[in-house]
């Protein structure tokens, strides 16, 4: 008996997968043997946009790092006012006396009103504090966030119901408000009011009133990634076979919830950047002289009436920031969950 013959060839339906799975070009074996990692990172490459973003957000942190390098090399630093121990260089009214706030071969972005600090080296600092301060908080709230919210889906019963009942709470607050509110209260514990508050205990300060309104969320989306995986074969399976508590979130929980967790975080770096420069621009979070952005835009406020390049320098580095690092988050979202692409 001849076996039947189809009666027509279904057409073949090329699909991302399909491709992953094809032979690459250079005859080595397909993404079959590929780990998520591998594969996440060939779906970023092609990603132009992704690229271009890494490399700005990565720029900005080589330049933070290396700002006290860089200004050695400049000449100037971000303290000293030279307009007012050089004569010439701000006029009677307190601005920069050359055109375009004074930027020439020696001031490469200018000098501020008033002061005249050189600005190229003050915005050098700026992104150098701000980024550190950001990236320290952005790290323990995904800390905290992810310690907090696997424990409670983990765990379940009452200490699930005690720490929902707290996410709650944290969530209902008007966290800007808040943190406007209750950072002078803060600092006023260390510091009495008759006395100027050390850069150290503003720093801490921030730090503990953005992690501790700041973990909720991160908690809350992990949590319910939880409570799904733990009813899966394979975290059952572990439980049969002996695997203590510490083994099967190590083991088997988190590497199903790295994406999620990548994920969060870079898109929380950036916003911390802004909340923590909008508490600056308020006057309740880093203070000048201290360098940073939000002390460089609220100080520029006061003058881009008549000198609009002074506060032309911080605003566009930051955006371009914060614009590049949220870009490059959505492509780490569809690098890492290619279905979640549109």
């Amino acid at each position: 008996m001849t076996p039947p013959t189809p009666s027509a060839a279904a057409p073949l339906e090329v699909t991302d997968e399909t491709v992953e799975k094809s032979i690459t070009s250079d005859g080595s074996k397909g993404s079959e043997s590929r780990s998520p990692g591998q594969l996440a990172w060939r779906r970023f490459k092609r990603d132009r946009v992704g690229v271009a973003s890494a490399i700005i957000v990565i720029l900005f942190f080589v330049i933070g790092l290396a700002a006290p390098l860089i200004t050695k090399l400049y000449g100037k630093d971000p303290y000293t006012t030279y307009g007012i121990n050089t004569p010439g260089l701000l006029g009677d009214n307190g601005l920069p006396a050359k055109p375009n706030g004074g930027i020439d071969s020696e001031f490469w972005f200018g000098i501020d009103p008033q002061l005249g600090r050189d600005v190229f080296s003050f915005l050098l600092y700026a992104i150098r504090n701000s980024l550190l301060l950001a990236t320290a908080i952005t790290v323990l709230i995904m800390i905290v966030g992810v310690v907090i919210g696997i424990t409670a889906g983990y765990i379940g019963g009452k200490t699930d119901w005690i720490l929902g009942r707290v996410i709650d709470i944290l969530l209902a607050f008007p966290q800007q408000l808040f943190f406007v509110a209750f950072t002078p209260v803060v600092l006023s514990l260390f510091v009495a009011s008759n006395e100027d508050t050390p850069t150290s205990i503003v720093v801490i300060s921030l730090i503990t009133l953005l992690v501790v309104f700041g973990w909720a969320s991160i908690a809350r989306l992990l949590r319910g990634q939880v409570l799904a995986l733990r009813e899966r074969e394979f975290v059952e399976a572990a439980k049969v076979t002996g695997a203590s508590p510490a083994r099967i979130i190590f083991k088997e929980l988190l590497p199903n919830l790295w994406t999620p967790i990548l994920i969060q975080g870079t898109l929380l770096l950036p916003a911390m950047v802004t909340t923590e420069a909008g508490l600056a621009y308020l006057g309740v979070g880093m203070q000048d002289p201290t360098p940073d952005w939000g002390v460089m835009i609220g100080y520029a406020a006061g003058f881009y009436q008549d000198d609009f390049t002074f506060l032309l320098f911080p605003g566009i580095s930051m955006v371009i920031f914060v614009l590049a690092f949220n870009l490059l988050g959505d492509s780490v979202r569809d690098a890492l969950d290619p279905k979640t692409k549109r």
